[in-house]
């Protein structure tokens, strides 16, 4: 399953020079995620009150494109790995129109309880995540 979000760049996320800084990725990629999840039927607020995190213990991304304030930004996201304790989302971010990614990137996850523990997914949502991965292939 491949999640599409859209927004614009916004005057905060970019330099002097109106280019996209790099940090501003890393929440495009989180509302991707949150986006796939939302796609899916799964609340990332309501997994959170049910003591079920996905914290990020790993991140890549690579800078192709720069993108500029004023472009709309695509982001595709889908779930490339899942394990009963990780998850491997993978991202590609374009200016709408563009065919080629002004940047890609992964981020890992490992499900964790609310102290903090690593522990094993729902067994429902594991499911539900599953059924997503194998529709990607």
């Amino acid at each position: 399953m491949k999640s599409t979000s859209r927004f614009p760049v916004r005057y905060a996320e970019t330099d002097q020079m109106g280019v996209v800084h790099h940090a501003a990725y890393v929440p495009w990629l989180e509302q991707g995620r949150v986006d796939w999840l939302a796609e899916l039927g799964v609340s990332y607020a309501e997994l959170e009150r049910s003591g079920v995190f996905f914290p990020v213990v790993g991140l890549e991304l690579a800078y192709r494109r720069a993108l500029r304030f004023g472009d709309a930004v695509v982001v595709e996201t889908r779930l490339t790995e899942l394990a009963s304790r990780r998850l491997v989302f993978a991202y590609r971010v374009f200016r709408e129109g563009d065919a080629v990614p002004a940047a890609s990137g992964r981020s890992v996850h490992v499900p964790q309880d609310a102290d903090g523990r690593v522990r094993r997914l729902p067994e429902e949502l594991a499911a539900k995540l599953q059924a997503a991965a194998e529709r990607e292939t």
